[in-house]
């Protein structure tokens, strides 16, 4: 976002107190007319839009005052400007000794333009009293472009933020609106236009609800792929025939579940759609797609086509291994990617947008990192593609060897490797969904899927 400001200012020459003004103004537009407003404006640019928005409420004719945590605020730029602007129609920026007990005489709407894209650490000193007070205060909050205290290119809270009520995002959504936990700090995220010639360029996008192609009218079975899963050993048939529920319900034409034999019966009398063989040492021809790994299985078979490597098959020190691999996809949930690329498992989303970067950037595998909001990376692109489907509920066994079927399944239907990655999250995330947040079984989001793909 700043490259796409600096370029309309530096290149295609629009003053930087018109995209100040447009963001004002924009953002005054999200308040109901009349309301008194309660204005926090801090000394840098962030301050500066609320400085403007001030000064266009009072132009409206509402009742506005300008409050600062420092007690001679020192504008800088534009903010110094909208300072003056202000005090032109006679405005005041007040201060007080206990924000808090001031707090509790307030009416209306507090905007919040104390810190805006500048901030990458805690809040500390006046400011974080305020913040504290204003949290305490259950005060409706509308902050301009992030809530104070948020690091915009981070999830995670660096310290006490504002949790408003509304945000007016400026231009383009950043890290802070897209993921949890910092979204949620946001309210209700309202993206306000300002000119810019050049769109931002997107390091991380959410993926959005999936559309597929119809089917063709007169398509029959051999139309929708063939999936081959290695899967199922004693004692862990379940997760092959999860994964082979996956395929079949994303519409995979054909499913061959190659398990060890003393599994055999116990798969085929379960997923009765599918074909069950015992593992006899090669793929099978008419391959489209293999999966391997559910249930057990470690060696993956020599194969050259379109692979999926899931579960027991992601050995430790091999992830690099397969994502120089074109055509491959790998699905870890985070102990097992510490494992896969010897790093240390990544507790925070921002380690594991990092960490998921690192290993896939340039590289022609797909990267499928499980987890609350799962990571998409690799396939030679290098924007990151973040999941919003799902809930906690999913964290049960068995979600992921369905996930690897789904995976494969779509894969074989056509899509690209890392779409078919991103459409398998976002329908298994969407499923799950449907279903409460306790109790839930893989087989049960099984179920659910050909509706939504329906829909």
């Amino acid at each position: 976002m700043r490259a796409a400001e600096r370029q309309a200012i530096e290149g295609w020459g629009i003053p930087s107190l018109i995209l100040q003004e447009h963001a004002a103004l924009g953002a005054l537009g999200l308040l109901l007319p009349g309301e008194p407003l309660q204005v926090l404006a801090g000394p840098g640019n962030n301050g500066g839009d609320a400085l403007a928005l001030a000064r266009m409420a009072r132009l409206q004719g509402r009742e506005v005052t300008v409050w600062s945590p420092f007690a001679r605020p020192e504008w800088r730029g534009d903010a110094a400007l909208q300072a003056r602007l202000w005090q032109g129609l006679g405005g005041e920026v007040l201060g007080a000794p206990d924000p808090a007990e001031l707090m509790r005489a307030w009416r209306g709407w507090v905007v919040d333009g104390l810190f805006g894209l500048g901030t990458t650490r805690p809040l500390d000193g006046p400011a974080l009293a305020w913040v504290r007070a204003l949290n305490a205060s259950n005060l409706p909050v509308l902050a301009l472009d992030l809530p104070s205290g948020l690091d915009p290119g981070a999830a995670e809270l660096p310290g006490e933020t504002v949790r408003a009520t509304r945000t007016a995002c400026f231009g383009a959504r950043k890290v802070c609106h897209g993921l949890l936990p910092a979204r949620a700090w946001c309210g209700e995220i309202t993206v306000v236009p300002i000119p810019l010639d050049s769109a931002p360029k997107a390091g991380l996008q959410v993926l959005e609800r999936p559309l597929l192609q119809p089917r063709e009218w007169n398509a029959h079975k051999g139309s929708f792929g063939h999936v081959v899963i290695r899967a199922g050993s004693l004692g862990m048939s379940g997760a092959a025939v999860l994964a082979a529920l996956g395929a079949l319900r994303v519409g995979a034409g054909l499913v061959t579940v190659l398990t060890e034999p003393e599994v055999r019966a116990e798969v085929a009398a379960q997923v009765p759609e599918a074909m069950v063989r015992s593992w006899q040492g090669a793929v099978p021809e008419g391959t489209d797609v293999l999966l391997v790994g559910p249930g057990g299985i470690a060696q993956v078979p020599a194969w050259d086509g379109p692979l999926v490597v899931d579960a027991s098959a992601l050995q430790a020190g091999e992830g690099k291994r397969w994502m120089e691999r074109p055509g491959t996809a790998i699905t870890p949930h985070p102990g097992e990617f510490a494992r896969l690329f010897g790093l240390p498992r990544p507790l925070l989303m921002d380690e594991r947008l990092a960490q998921a970067r690192q290993v896939a950037s340039g590289r022609p595998g797909v990267l499928i990192l499980k987890g609350a909001q799962s990571i998409i990376a690799g396939g030679a692109e290098e924007a990151l593609w973040i999941n919003p489907t799902g809930h906690p509920g999913m964290a049960t066994g068995g979600s992921g060897d369905l996930l690897a079927g789904m995976v494969a399944g779509f894969r074989a239907q056509g899509l690209p490797m890392r779409e078919a990655a991103a459409t398998a999250a976002w329908f298994h995330g969407a499923a799950a969904d449907l279903l409460p947040g306790a109790g839930l079984l893989p087989r049960d989001m099984a179920g659910l899927l050909p509706e939504l793909l329906r829909a």
